[in-house]
């Protein structure tokens, strides 16, 4: 009998290996998303067996991506047409090997890692402009708008979400573009103002599927930047923006917090503000402090709220090892475990010397690329979105995966019912992992620190 169950194993695995696919970037970067032959194994350890129940659902994807700046807009808008062309068919399209972005992250206004502050509704000192007359998207036709115009052509069901750094500085109690809080007088002109952002955008054919409140609401300290407690936060949106969008009849989803895991008290005192709750669609979070656990707080709390992981940068002292290992870790297969159902990298691109970037903005912020000219470098955020949004398509749902010591794993079923598991050999070791799918083995050797994301058959019925 135990022969014969040998026999089978062995049978599955060498049936099933010529339908998976195996995607691998590893730290010395002898492998960029590269696909490599797999030949028909198994493992002997039933340690090293990863089971990936697709009968066991999570939460469905929205998509994966990163910060389009201001900074970025302008270097790629400077690339010449052609090559722009074919750089934005890389990012956005699966055409010829390119890598599927699905989501993007925008500034309303100006974000540190654009060329100078800027509002849509900007006066001289001492005005004021409650009902709004002089908002503009003016600043944002120049590279902003035409660039997004033409990734919607090659990616229109591209989800975005927008995010402010801070309001015009008249409605602000310092009167500044560094921190300072919004005046409780302006609360209704700025929940004005959310609306005639996204019915602008709108009528440039750009649709705003998602905007949080304010990027890094506790970070007083960047240019721009505002400071917001939850209970303000609470207020605004329950009093303010909520039933703004209400009469509106916009449907963006309202998303709060959107700053990092060591404070989940911030979300949860919102939401547990019956009011405000009900405006609120989910929570975003980065990961400079706290633990990538805490999203699972905040949705265990409130399990029908949304969870977004909307921003990690990789520095410019950083390695590309160490920075690939740590992302995959706990940004990538971290948030996704732990109920995010986005994942967005910090900014898309800059410059070789790491600009544009206001004054007192990020100087060490590296690109997912840096553009020098006509050349284009791929750096390491590219690669660590890349093995997710190249193999893992909106509407993907995450199911269960075991885990097994030294290796980090996520797993999906894809709407065309492909399988997917994104992999992490956190090892100073090769290790040979065998996943478990239906019924099926499939043998993967990874080498010491690589990631790899796996494709697997087709497989019938739903996940329940």
């Amino acid at each position: 009998m135990r022969f014969l169950f040998l026999f089978l194993l062995w049978f599955f695995a060498s049936c099933s290996e010529s339908n998976v696919e195996v995607w691998t970037t590893t730290p010395d970067q002898s492998f960029l998303l590269t696909k490599i032959s797999v030949s028909p194994s198994r493992s002997e350890n039933a340690e090293n067996e990863i089971r990936i129940s697709v009968s066991e659902p999570f939460q469905s994807i929205e998509g994966f991506g990163f910060t389009l700046t201001g900074g970025s807009a302008e270097l790629m808008m400077k690339l010449k047409k052609d090559v722009r062309a074919s750089l934005l068919s890389e990012l956005f399209t699966l055409q010829h090997g390119g890598i599927g972005i699905s989501y993007l992250r925008l500034s309303m206004g100006a974000s540190d890692l654009s060329s100078r502050v800027f509002s849509y509704d900007d006066l001289p000192a001492s005005q004021t402009d409650s009902t709004l007359e002089h908002f503009s998207l003016s600043d944002d036709t120049v590279y902003v708008i035409p660039l997004l115009k033409e990734i919607l052509a090659l990616a229109p069901d591209l989800r975005i979400m927008a995010s402010p750094w801070s309001p015009p500085v008249w409605m602000k109690d310092n009167q500044s573009s560094i921190g300072g809080q919004l005046l409780k007088r302006y609360y209704s002109s700025y929940a004005k103002y959310f609306v005639r952002y996204i019915t602008a955008m709108k009528d440039e054919g750009i649709t705003i599927d998602a905007v949080t409140i304010q990027n890094e609401p506790q970070h007083p300290g960047n240019n721009p930047s505002m400071l917001m407690s939850a209970a303000e936060q609470a207020d605004f949106v329950g009093m303010h923006l909520g039933p703004a969008f209400k009469e509106a009849q916009l449907t963006t989803k309202i998303i709060i917090w959107d700053h990092n895991c060591n404070r989940p008290d911030f979300p949860l005192t919102v939401l547990a503000d019956s009011v405000a709750r009900s405006y609120v669609h989910g929570s975003a979070f980065h990961l400079y402090a706290g633990e990538i656990r805490a999203l699972s707080t905040v949705h265990d709390a409130f399990p029908e709220k949304q969870i977004y992981f909307t921003e990690q940068w990789t520095g410019s002292k950083g390695t590309f090892d160490v920075d690939l290992q740590w992302h995959v870790k706990n940004v990538l297969i971290g948030s996704l475990r732990n109920w995010s159902t986005t994942v967005l990298e910090w900014n898309l691109a800059n410059d070789p010397q790491f600009n544009p970037h206001t004054p007192g903005g990020c100087t060490e912020c590296k690109g997912a690329l840096t553009i020098d000219n006509s050349t284009i470098h791929r750096n390491v955020s590219y690669y660590i979105i890349a093995h997710a949004s190249r193999f893992v398509p909106s509407g993907s749902v995450r199911v269960a995966s075991s885990t097994i010591p030294g290796v980090h794993s996520v797993a999906f079923m894809r709407p065309d019912k492909k399988w997917v598991c994104i992999l992490l050999n956190e090892s100073t070791s090769s290790k040979q992992v065998s996943l478990s799918v239906a019924h099926a083995l499939h043998t993967v050797v990874l080498s010491p620190g690589a990631v790899a994301t796996v494709v697997g058959p087709a497989i019938s019925g739903e996940p329940k």
